[in-house]
């Protein structure tokens, strides 16, 4: 782990506990809290105080061979967001936030608009590097030009970023390397499997607990869209969950349940099309929530398709939507959706 202050100085720190959260659901996709005993972190003068505001965290976590080798991967760059501790005794406690919080904190000072910018890529870039100049963006999704789109003063930035990603159905994160990623969620049924969580003496899994809870749920998207500035007409496009062997069928016991979204990014039926399923496909993943203990795999990131073996035999594929690992030598927590069987 690595402290790297705003004067330059890159400090590494042995810590006694922590913990990397990764969460899909959350804006803010990757939080940490790490326990370092070294008082000499807590800021004293203005000096120090301003090495700290705006200084990041860098985290890995791996194994020491016997050869006393290591191999190790990032679970995050953080944004330092509080140091707090005794100044005599310690212990120091560091909290951070991925590099999405520094975005969202930027809000508009003034009417922004995204005019001259008609890609969605393009539009997420300059939004992101309005705040953080020369941070990295790399996509993976399908660009398309999207309709012009400004905001008024006091709007959230980071909330635009992710509308001109849902138009393209895709979103927006910080990976562990601190690159923004626009990408769209892998789906459940064609992704590799990245890890196999078995159960039984020679697997990983520690404890399983199974949810169903339809909070949140919609089977049907409405996306609409109607631009001014372009004089582009209104557009809408209408999805639904029509898969009759899914819990969420729009026929079935489940009952009709729609949403509404409208943005004026959206300036083609096509472009309501991607983003209505993008919303569907969110909604319709959490009919099974799964709470799994294994032993850890810091390799694992929100989005990755697993299979869960049960004591009994049973397979299931599972995708993350968030996990929780210990820079000690805890279990992972793991949080998915959407189980399929897997025959």
């Amino acid at each position: 782990m690595q402290l790297l202050r705003t004067d330059g100085i890159v400090v590494d720190l042995p810590h006694t506990d922590g913990s990397v959260t990764a969460d899909r659901g959350s804006s803010v996709r990757r939080t940490c809290s790490v326990t370092v005993p070294d008082v000499s972190l807590l800021p004293m003068t203005p000096a120090e105080q301003l090495a700290i505001y705006g200084a990041r965290l860098r985290i890995r976590r791996g194994i020491i061979y016997g050869d006393g080798s290591t191999e190790a991967v990032p679970l995050g760059l953080f944004r330092v967001d509080s140091i707090s501790g005794d100044p005599a005794l310690g212990p120091v406690t560091i909290t951070g936030s991925g590099l999405e919080a520094v975005v969202a904190d930027d809000k508009f000072t003034a009417p922004y608009t995204t005019r001259g910018g008609a890609n969605a890529v393009t539009a997420i870039t300059n939004l992101i590097q309005g705040t953080i100049p020369g941070a990295t963006v790399v996509n993976w999704a399908s660009d398309a030009t999207i309709g012009t789109r400004t905001w008024d003063a006091q709007g959230d930035r980071w909330g635009a970023v992710q509308e001109c990603a849902t138009a393209i159905g895709a979103e927006v994160y910080a990976d562990a390397d601190g690159v923004f990623t626009v990408a769209e969620l892998p789906d459940l049924l064609t992704a590799p499997v990245a890890w196999d969580v078995d159960a039984g003496r020679t697997g990983v899994l520690i404890s399983a607990n199974r949810a169903f809870s339809r909070d949140g749920m919609y089977n049907v998207v409405v996306a609409s869209g109607e631009n001014a500035e372009d004089g582009a007409p209104p557009v809408s496009a209408t999805v639904s969950d029509t898969d009759p062997t899914s819990p969420t069928y729009v026929g079935g016991p489940f009952g009709r349940v729609p949403m509404f979204y409208s943005s004026a990014t959206l300036t083609s039926n096509n472009l309501a099309l991607t983003a209505a399923q993008k919303l569907l496909r969110d909604a319709v993943k959490p009919t099974v929530t799964v709470t799994l203990t294994s032993l850890p795999n810091p390799c694992l990131e929100p989005g990755d398709v697993i299979r869960v073996t049960y004591e009994d035999g049973r397979r299931e594929l599972q995708q993350v939507q968030s996990l929780t690992i210990s820079l000690g030598l805890d279990s992972i927590t793991i949080e998915t959706i959407g189980g399929r069987q897997d025959t």
